[in-house]
């Protein structure tokens, strides 16, 4: 257990690093932003402790939060994902399957995982940009930014989830 919270801890900074420095910089035609650090919260396996899952990806949200200029965001749709997580990832898994298997590609099938991180994706990028935006004013700027981001969060997600399973 000590050594999973060491990588999940290593994953924590590597996710709010690239993002505050690399990716919050990035704005793909002016309406595609990647949000990688949702992979956080994909990536927690099966039978994790939900209050870590919960408080962790607050945590990780405010922070990026505090380093985005974004307050409250982050941490409200991270800490939304977090708590459906295990129960979208429930509907993925075999029902013989063991109770703290790990969230990935390897375990669950390539066609599974790619499910599990669109929809969580999609429930984030939801979230987040209706949130920012806080009105149905410019309906289709506010439909652009969340479909483009969605887009671009998971073709980025799958590239890391291929290099990181072989």
């Amino acid at each position: 257990m000590a050594i999973e919270l060491l990588n999940r801890l290593v994953m924590f900074g590597a996710l709010f690093l690239a993002q505050v420095l690399i990716l919050n910089h990035v704005h793909l035609f002016d309406v595609a932003t990647p949000l990688l650090y949702v992979y956080y919260v994909i990536t927690f396996r099966r039978g994790f402790p939900k209050w870590i899952m919960l408080v962790s990806s607050f945590v990780l949200g405010l922070i990026v939060d505090v380093f985005s200029s974004t307050p409250g965001l982050a941490a409200g749709s991270m800490t939304l994902v977090a708590l459906l997580q295990p129960y979208i990832l429930e509907r993925l898994m075999p029902r013989d399957s063991a109770d703290d298997l790990k969230t990935s590609a390897k375990t669950l099938s390539y066609g599974k995982f790619s499910f599990l991180s669109g929809v969580i994706t999609a429930i984030y990028c939801l979230v987040f940009f209706t949130l920012e935006a806080f009105s149905f004013f410019d309906w289709l700027v506010w439909m652009e930014r969340i479909l483009a981001s969605i887009v671009l969060t998971w073709i980025l997600l799958m590239a890391i989830e291929t290099v990181r399973s072989k």
